[in-house]
């Protein structure tokens, strides 16, 4: 395998403290990457970089870990333009939201729902995001859902099974019926494709009974739990994924003092993962990240692309809205979107810079990470590498 020395990086992000500067971004100037293969070799000082067979000069330039898009929706057909723009407008509007992406998706060939994926990938490979996460939750029936992950997983690990992303406009008249399919049939059908269990635990979804058997049916056919959490109101989604070990309680936009803390005490199990993109979409109440922080949650950031709340697969944009309307730091919002993102996977390989990780990492086109907040909406990422490959 032959190695590249990237050199004359301006700011390293490492995302050790023990590397760098002691702080949690382990930030190094005037710096160097040694890649081998897919793997990270070596960091440190440009001065004392061991030599390599390829040379690429970062000029000044800041160098980040890839970003880790923890939460998406991206097996989808059809989109949601006049629901958006009739929001925006403040207009009513009576179309069926997420049952209108079921209709078109249900109705899409694999080989479109496979093309719109690739080139929804392709555009957050653009913007630095090397590692994703994607979810079913379009199809709700037995096959569509199986056919759903089985697109996905051909293009990343971080495969979710969502059949409990709302109940099936087939079971409207049922929904106990439908929860006894997710946990069943479609369970079996679908978790050979998945890693992970999700559910929409929320009022109008699911509520905190329906959530935990589908959780708990997930968990014993070998998936991991992750829950939409506290998402549109307060409710038992971050208790209840705090009680099962889930991965991450996602959206926790309407948090009570017992939620906060009950996140703080599972900061080294569940991820409080925020999603600021529904917000600046929806025009809802942001999450409060200041105090998960401060209380002691682990917090990730991830853009929770879908194309109804949240169309934008843009993590400098995620980061630009945590840092200008979530109370975050621009060195929190950069730790929550890569090494949050990774906590959030349960990944000890991604979302950092140090010897024997994967050589996820992205080039940025300003001296200093700060820029993607203090430049919102400047196409910043100028060279992406993914497991050691140079591909964006």
């Amino acid at each position: 395998m032959s190695t590249t020395v990237i050199t004359h990086i301006g700011s390293l992000v490492t995302n050790d403290p023990a590397l760098g500067d002691g702080t949690p971004l382990g930030l190094i100037q005037d710096a160097a990457v040694v890649i081998d293969g897919e793997r990270i070799a070596w960091v440190g000082p440009a001065g004392k970089a061991p030599s390599a067979d390829e040379v690429f000069d970062a000029r000044g330039r800041a160098v980040i870990p890839g970003f880790v898009d923890s939460h998406s929706h991206l097996v989808f057909a059809g989109d949601r333009t006049a629901e958006f723009n009739a929001r925006m407008s403040g207009r009513s509007y009576s179309a069926g939201g997420i049952r209108t992406t079921v209709a078109a998706t249900r109705a899409a060939s694999d080989a479109e729902l496979e093309a719109n994926l690739v080139r929804h990938l392709a555009e957050a490979r653009r913007q630095g995001t090397t590692t994703f996460e994607t979810k079913s939750g379009y199809g709700l029936t037995v096959a569509d859902e199986a056919r759903a992950l089985r697109i996905a997983a051909a293009h990343t690990e971080e495969v979710t099974y969502l059949g409990a992303h709302i109940v099936s406009p087939d079971y409207a008249e049922d929904p106990a019926a439908y929860v006894d399919l997710v946990t069943g049939e479609m369970l079996r059908a679908c978790a050979p494709y998945a890693r992970w269990v999700d559910v929409f635990c929320e009022k109008g979804a699911f509520d905190g009974d329906q959530a935990r058997a589908i959780l708990t049916a997930g968990a014993a056919a070998g998936l991991i739990p992750r829950v939409h959490a506290n998402q549109l109101s307060y409710g038992p989604g971050v208790q209840l994924a705090v009680e099962l070990e889930a991965a991450s309680a996602d959206h926790c936009t309407h948090l009570t003092d017992a939620d906060v803390d009950a996140l703080a005490q599972a900061s080294a199990t569940t991820v409080a993962t925020l999603l600021p993109g529904a917000e600046f979409s929806t025009r809802a109440q942001w999450p409060d990240a200041r105090r998960l922080i401060e209380a002691g949650a682990t917090v990730a950031l991830s853009t929770d692309c879908n194309p109804g709340s949240s169309y934008t697969s843009s993590m400098p944009f995620c980061i630009a809205l945590a840092v200008r309307d979530m109370r975050m730091t621009p060195d929190e919002a950069l730790w929550s979107a890569t090494a949050g993102g990774a906590r959030a996977l349960r990944r000890t390989d991604i979302g950092a810079l140090t010897p024997g990780a994967r050589a996820d990492l992205a080039l940025l086109d300003a001296p200093s990470h700060v820029h993607l907040a203090y430049r919102p909406g400047v196409p910043l990422v100028s060279a992406v590498w993914e497991k050691g490959r140079k591909v964006a």
